[in-house]
């Protein structure tokens, strides 16, 4: 024990009315290194002011930013099979899952919910970096299915938030198995005749990447946002040759007919809202609610 550390200080700092400052206080950009005040970066929806980097943004803070008055029906975790594989490695899975919620206070990666976005009615389904790396496995296959099927049932279309490092390696050939059941959902959507529309932010890689993130009928993008399947590292030892500036970037793909349109964060709600209008032939000033549409009931929490 360290008496000084763990019984002296805390005396020190209590009689000097001293308190412990939080480590994520100051956030520093990884382009300029600019250090920003928390507060004044989640006011700026995770965008950083000086140079317009584009941090990761938590998938809830997302669903209250996206829909009207941060409003919106939260839609539930499916119960599933949890470390089906009885995996450890350097950890059991079961206590990287609990750290995950501890940190993240959320059952897996996937958060949807349905709500309105100018009046129009829609699903979003975000993915949660922070638990786990936004990988998918049964979990979050399984709540991207049921969203997809919600979809469906309001008759409404989906809008994704892909953020993930790709298939979840702890549940094997079973998060593999997502890939195929999250194309399926995305044809069953289409064939409701529902548009389905990807937003594509900061990574988009791996099996996210190879399934639902790019079968959309239209792909956004965020700034600078790293999408691929392979990283630019595995590509270049592969092929032993460099790769251009910028490969893999949201600005390189958009150049190379990848995705459809690059978007700043801030204008994402006006921009979905303007093309799904046009997509659902509503005219382009309609801001109000179907009569036939349920106003959202749950409150969003950042």
């Amino acid at each position: 024990m360290n008496w000084i550390t763990n019984y002296v200080r805390p005396r020190i700092n209590s009689m000097l009315g001293r308190r412990e400052v939080p480590e994520n206080l100051w956030i520093k950009c990884p382009e300029t290194g600019e250090m920003v005040f928390h507060k004044d970066l989640e006011e700026n929806k995770w965008v950083i002011p000086a140079s317009g980097y584009h941090m990761k943004m938590p998938a809830k803070a997302r669903l209250a930013d996206l829909f009207d008055g941060g409003q919106y029906e939260a839609l539930q975790q499916p119960k599933v099979a949890q470390d089906p594989l009885k995996f450890r490695d350097s950890k059991k899975y079961t206590d990287r899952l609990k750290d995950s919620r501890l940190k993240t206070e959320q059952e897996d990666t996937i958060v949807a919910g349905v709500g309105t976005v100018q009046g129009l009615k829609l699903v979003a389904v975000v993915h949660e970096f922070n638990f786990m790396g936004g990988s998918l496995g049964i979990a979050a296959g399984e709540a991207i299915v049921k969203a997809f099927e919600r979809a469906i049932k309001e008759k409404c279309p989906l809008v994704m938030f892909p953020a993930s490092g790709g298939a979840r390696m702890q549940e094997g050939i079973l998060s593999l198995m997502q890939l195929p059941r999250t194309t399926v959902a995305v044809d069953m959507l289409k064939e409701a005749g529902q548009p389905y529309i990807v937003v594509l932010t900061n990574p988009t890689t791996g099996g996210v990447t190879a399934s639902y993130a790019m079968l959309g009928d239209l792909h956004i993008a965020e700034p600078g946002a790293e999408i691929c399947f392979a990283g630019k590292r595995v590509i270049e030892q592969t092929i032993r040759e460099k790769l251009p500036e910028g490969f893999q970037t949201s600005e390189y793909l958009l150049e190379h007919g990848m995705v459809d349109m690059v978007v700043k964060r801030h204008d994402i709600p006006d921009t979905l809202a303007r093309v799904l209008k046009i997509m659902t032939k509503r005219p382009a000033n309609d801001t109000a609610v179907p009569a036939n549409v349920a106003k959202p009931v749950a409150k969003a929490s950042a």
